[in-house]
């Protein structure tokens, strides 16, 4: 398999309350469930370095939006991930297989092996903002999430899901929209949350 690597800043937003119960603080995880049984979410990642063997994808960008019910056994994530429309069809399929879980390595251990159903795989116009106070997400029609203040916390906030363990901010999000088929909601003051990542294959 080939290596991988991609690093560069990330942020999520999903309809629980802040601070998101899979959360870390202060190095203690929160709880185990989300707020309201179900969790409906919408990540990116803006990759500032990145190769796939010689395939360079520095520079571009992803988003995945799914859903997942604290109720049905091994809470499967059903989901659809949005690739930059500026990648070529091989950048486009190394960060499918890369961030889909099919390449190995971190993305699989961290979330990817809960995915239990892709529901589409789109190339998309992604615009990201990944800055205090200027968070903000958009997968073409498909998803928008418009950023928000911080949340104060007693100790680091850090995402419970494991791998994506680096300190961040806990945000309280203006609005995070979905509209997807079968994927589909609009909630406004809920969660998110702004980090860094750092993925590789297992070497």
């Amino acid at each position: 398999m080939t290596d991988w690597r991609v690093s560069g800043t990330y942020f999520e937003a999903c309809n629980c309350d802040a601070i998101c119960p899979c959360r870390r603080q202060g190095g203690r995880k929160l709880t185990t469930g989300s707020t309201y049984g179900v969790c409906d979410f919408a990540l990116s990642w803006r990759i500032v370095e990145g190769e796939r063997g010689p395939l360079l994808l520095s520079g571009l960008s992803v988003v995945l939006a799914g859903s997942y019910s604290d109720h049905e056994a091994g809470k499967p994530w059903r989901v659809c991930l949005y690739v930059d429309e500026t990648a070529s069809d091989d950048q486009h399929a190394a960060l499918t297989a890369i961030f889909l879980g099919r390449a190995g390595g971190t993305t699989l251990r961290n979330y990817a092996a809960s995915i239990g159903e892709v529901y589409a795989v789109r190339r998309a116009n992604i615009v990201l903002e990944h800055a205090p106070r200027r968070w903000f997400m958009r997968a073409g029609d498909h998803v928008e999430v418009r950023g928000g203040t911080v949340v104060p916390s007693d100790g680091a906030v850090s995402c419970g899901i494991p791998g994506h363990d680096h300190p961040g901010d806990e945000l309280r999000t203006e609005a995070l929209k979905v509209e997807d088929a079968p994927l589909s909601w609009e909630v406004r003051g809920r969660c998110g949350f702004a980090t860094d990542f750092d993925y590789q294959s297992d070497r």
